[in-house]
């Protein structure tokens, strides 16, 4: 966010790694009987198979372009702010906090997270160290207490325990709901567990369906919820679903299992991170080295096809 040129490699356009297919920018509100995805269009589309990736909710129909102008929004006004709100301590908020501090060391940070410890979904050793760093970059470090939003009022934030904080402008670091409200009224549902996940078997497929897949965050699939990990929930359905289209044996489909040991890097700017993977906690240069220069843009552009 703090080098907005750097958004034109992490922003894809769909086209660019499916020119085969039709792409339809909508929402789905519906699945029936007869094998039929209905959108708020009112159009139904027929599907022998469905794969089901939904996500979290959020802006998802955004342009490319759009997207760009808001990367270059958010930075400008970084960069006219003197004070600077982050709601959240998980990745995304660590991780925007330690770029602002690298990047614009003047800038008072501010960062306010609900939970007793930073980066609550690996070990509490990388929370400890991750708050250490933040602390010596100078950000002020809030846990325990929440902020309401639609609370603001020129430029004063209220916490959940009564406390104000004044800031030029704040950005949302805060997961968003399972994207999996509108399947309440299908025919999928039954198959949510109590989180509003999807109830899925070792073969990723939804539980009692036998050609609806479900992939990434909208999956119950006991294990952190990361990017990696959907990419991997990915190329199992790919390969059940061509093992299926050839007419082969159901029994031969893969399974998937489950990511057992946490594994995660954090960035710190520009050429530091934290790093976990199993019970070994790391900061600094070397787990830096492998994410905080591009952040995986360029992997991810290569697993799509994509010029680097």
């Amino acid at each position: 966010m703090v080098e907005p040129s750097f958004a034109k490699r992490s922003v894809i356009n769909h086209h660019e790694y499916l020119p085969g297919a039709s792409i339809i920018t909508s929402d789905a509100i519906g699945i029936d009987k007869e094998n039929q995805v209905s959108t708020t269009e009112g159009r139904q589309i027929s599907f022998d198979y469905l794969v089901i990736a939904t996500g979290h909710m959020g802006n998802c129909h955004a342009t490319k372009t759009e997207r760009l102008r808001q990367f270059e929004a958010d930075y400008e006004k970084i960069k006219s702010s003197d004070t600077i709100l982050i709601v959240g301590g998980g990745p995304t908020g660590v991780e925007l906090a330690g770029e602002i501090a690298v990047d614009f060391p003047t800038k008072k940070v501010k960062l306010v997270h609900r939970g007793l410890r930073l980066l609550e979904f690996i070990g509490e050793t990388a929370g400890k160290k991750a708050l250490d760093w933040l602390t010596a970059k100078n950000v002020e470090v809030i846990l325990g207490q929440s902020v309401n939003l639609d609370s603001s009022s020129n430029g004063t934030y209220l916490t959940s325990i009564g406390e104000t904080i004044v800031a030029d402008c704040h950005f949302k670091c805060t997961s968003d709901p399972i994207g999996s409200s509108w399947l309440k009224e299908t025919i999928l549902k039954d198959c949510l567990d109590d989180f509003g996940r999807l109830m899925v078997d070792a073969n990723l497929r939804v539980k009692g369906f036998s050609n609806i897949f479900a992939i990434g965050d909208v999956t119950d699939v006991p294990e952190l919820k990361q990017g990696y990990l959907a990419h991997r929930h990915a190329l199992v359905v790919a390969n059940n679903l061509k093992l299926l289209i050839e007419g082969g044996d159901e029994s031969k489909m893969v399974k998937y299992c489950p990511a057992t040991s946490p594994m995660a890097i954090v960035s710190l700017g520009r050429r530091e991170a934290l790093g976990q993977i199993r019970s070994v906690t790391l900061i600094g240069r070397i787990p830096g080295m492998l994410k905080s220069k591009d952040l995986f843009v360029g992997k991810t552009r290569k697993q799509l096809g994509l010029q680097g």
